[in-house]
């Protein structure tokens, strides 16, 4: 960690990776219009590819989808920050690839190129803060890969491949070896940010943003068997939050100092549960008081308050997600609304989000999609 913390900035802030909120920078509250991309998994259901939708952020009126680009097990999709470029993943083994498309007239996708992910299943995309580069987190492989930007919007050639190294966790099956599950840069774009659910550590990496290239520089340790997934960040950029897949919990970290482990870790699931359970997605409200996560087999969306000195978590509520395995939720970016992407019941489920409290209720619209896995908005000019 003596790397990490000469490189990291005492207040360096970290916010959701660029594309997967298009509208981000926007104040919470402000309601505009979006098209919404859905990704699914081809292969598991009828799914054809990205679909897309109408959503009113005023109303939280949702259109039917319809199908916006035929391309295999979508599972992670963003868009660029110019908003004229879709990105997706395509998760098929070691032939697994990352495809880049322009936006069209009406919300169509036309394919500009595709690249080998350069790893097998690559499961989350998101751009440095230039811009300029894409960042890849290959699951089965455990390693990342970064690729430039072409001025058409196509991927150029890698400028960075890296295996994640270290001590495996305890879980035979799931913590065999790395496994890259989330990636993101920070704020000022020095360093580049991966979840290994396979090494129970949140790494970091040194960025040349000059050369798209990568440096190991320093690790954040979970509790052995936590499995981390995803991450999200306050919005002072103080804290970090892990959500852990495979002990169903969300750890905390503070940023601006080394530490070997977090400074609380609480559960995603009520006392007493005690089936099959998954954590899933995380993301912090854009106002920056509450925190949500969603759980697999429990099938609910936990939701927390936030301590803004302390950085700590108070559980406020336990919400049914209205269907199965909500592998993923998106919170729009005017804070009003949460949509739950059920993948086993393939549905998209609304919520509207309680700005005093944080709380969520089912506003009844509701949209039917084959495996929905992931979500990015598109204002609408």
């Amino acid at each position: 960690m003596s790397q990490l913390r000469q490189i990291l900035p005492a207040a360096v802030i970290l916010l959701a990776p660029l594309g997967l909120l298009a509208g981000a920078g926007r104040k919470a509250g402000s309601a505009r219009a979006y098209r919404v991309y859905v990704g699914d998994y081809t292969s598991k259901t009828s799914g054809k590819g990205i679909y897309e939708f109408q959503f009113d952020a005023d109303s939280g009126k949702m259109s039917a989808p319809s199908l916006a680009a035929e391309i295999q097990d979508p599972s992670w999709i963003v868009i660029h920050p110019n908003r004229r470029y879709l990105y997706a993943a395509g998760e098929h083994g070691k032939d697994s690839s990352i495809s880049a498309f322009s936006i069209g007239e009406g919300g169509r996708l036309q394919l500009l190129n595709q690249r080998p992910a350069l790893g097998a299943d690559p499961c989350h995309l998101a751009f440095d803060r230039s811009g300029k580069f894409l960042l890849t987190a290959n699951y089965s492989s455990g390693n990342v890969a970064v690729f430039p930007i072409l001025p058409d919007g196509g991927l150029g050639e890698h400028t960075a491949l890296v295996e994640n190294r270290g001590r495996t966790g305890p879980h035979r099956e799931r913590q065999e070896g790395p496994h890259a599950h989330w990636i993101g840069a920070s704020e000022d774009n020095r360093l580049v940010y991966v979840a290994d659910l396979g090494l129970d550590q949140v790494l970091a990496y040194g960025f040349d943003a000059a050369k798209g290239t990568l440096t190991p520089s320093g690790d954040w340790a979970a509790k052995p068997g936590t499995g981390p997934r995803h991450v999200a960040f306050s919005n002072d950029g103080k804290f970090m939050y892990v959500a852990g897949e495979l002990e169903s919990t969300v750890s905390v970290f503070p940023l601006a100092q080394t530490t070997t482990g977090p400074i609380e870790s609480v559960s995603m699931l009520p006392p007493g549960f005690s089936g099959r359970n998954d954590a899933a997605e995380i993301a912090v409200h854009p106002g920056g008081r509450f925190l949500y996560a969603s759980n697999r087999g429990h099938d609910s969306i936990a939701v927390y308050a936030i301590d803004a000195k302390q950085g700590t978590l108070t559980e406020i509520a336990d919400v049914p997600s209205g269907g199965k395995e909500p592998r993923h939720f998106a919170i729009d970016p005017s804070g009003r609304f949460l949509l739950a992407e059920n993948q086993f019941s393939n549905s998209i489920v609304e919520f509207r989000i309680d700005q005093a409290t944080g709380k969520l209720t089912p506003t009844g619209e509701k949209l039917e999609v084959p495996s929905p896995v992931c979500i990015a908005f598109l204002e609408l000019e």
